[in-house]
């Protein structure tokens, strides 16, 4: 019945796709908005690692270093049990999006931190020598300038954030790969094993795939407009 090429088991996964497909807008709508929160943290972590407060640049660095140095699967499990024992269950959908969303922002802080320090000192001193505070220097100057290195690792990021709802299963989520598993060992669903699998990476394939391929894209043309303006700078240097 697990076979792959099992006429039945196909048969079972077509008649019960409206599980795979609630897998799929609960997968999308989790990562959604832990997004929304990892974008926001990673604005404001990426903006303090890089101001001229030492305090706000040594929280930023501690946050950074503690999430990535801990495996997601294990901060989802401590943020999940330790509120359930707590008799502060927040529900594992809200749990999971807490999780994801501080996990990928500290990637995000540090893409943002990368995307600041590769602008030009001179562009800094100009905007101080213009009046501008560090928020107008930012928002006007810096952040325009950055915006297109930055973004094809973010979207790295955004692909890596949609696969990491998988974790959501080990708390028994709603996620794709959670009801996956909840169909292959149901009892009235269990056993296609192969083609359950299968469907369900091909789903998450059908997502990710055109947001890596855009990111690839993107740092593609960043690097070959850089090769442009190097090769112009020096044939304006040689004129």
């Amino acid at each position: 019945m697990s076979g792959l090429l099992s006429a039945d088991a196909w048969a079972k996964v077509w008649t019960y796709r409206s599980t795979f497909l609630l897998g799929l807008l609960n997968t999308v709508e989790t990562a959604l908005f832990a997004l929304i929160l990892a974008f926001a943290l990673g604005i404001l972590f990426g903006l303090m690692a890089t101001c001229g407060s030492k305090i706000l640049r040594g929280i930023a660095r501690v946050y950074v270093e503690l999430i990535q140095n801990t495996p997601l699967l294990l901060q989802l499990c401590f943020l999940y049990y330790a509120l359930a024992f707590a008799g502060k269950s927040l529900g594992i959908l809200v749990t999971g999006i807490i999780a994801l969303g501080v996990y990928t922002g500290a990637y995000m802080s540090e893409v943002i931190r990368a995307g600041i320090q590769s602008i030009p000192k001179g562009q800094f001193e100009a905007a101080h020598s213009q009046g501008f505070h560090y928020g107008g220097m930012m928002y006007h100057i810096i952040l325009p300038q950055s915006i297109k290195i930055i973004l094809p690792p973010m979207v790295n990021q955004v692909v890596n954030l949609i696969k990491n709802t998988s974790c959501l299963y080990i708390v028994g989520g709603a996620d794709l790969i959670s009801l996956t598993y909840s169909f292959v060992t149901g009892a009235n669903t269990g056993g296609a094993y192969a083609p359950a699998y299968l469907v369900s990476g091909l789903l998450f394939f059908i997502i990710c795939f055109p947001l890596s391929n855009l990111a690839s894209k993107w740092e593609n043309s960043l690097k070959m407009r850089e090769k442009e303006r190097a090769v112009a700078a020096a044939a304006a240097a040689e004129g």
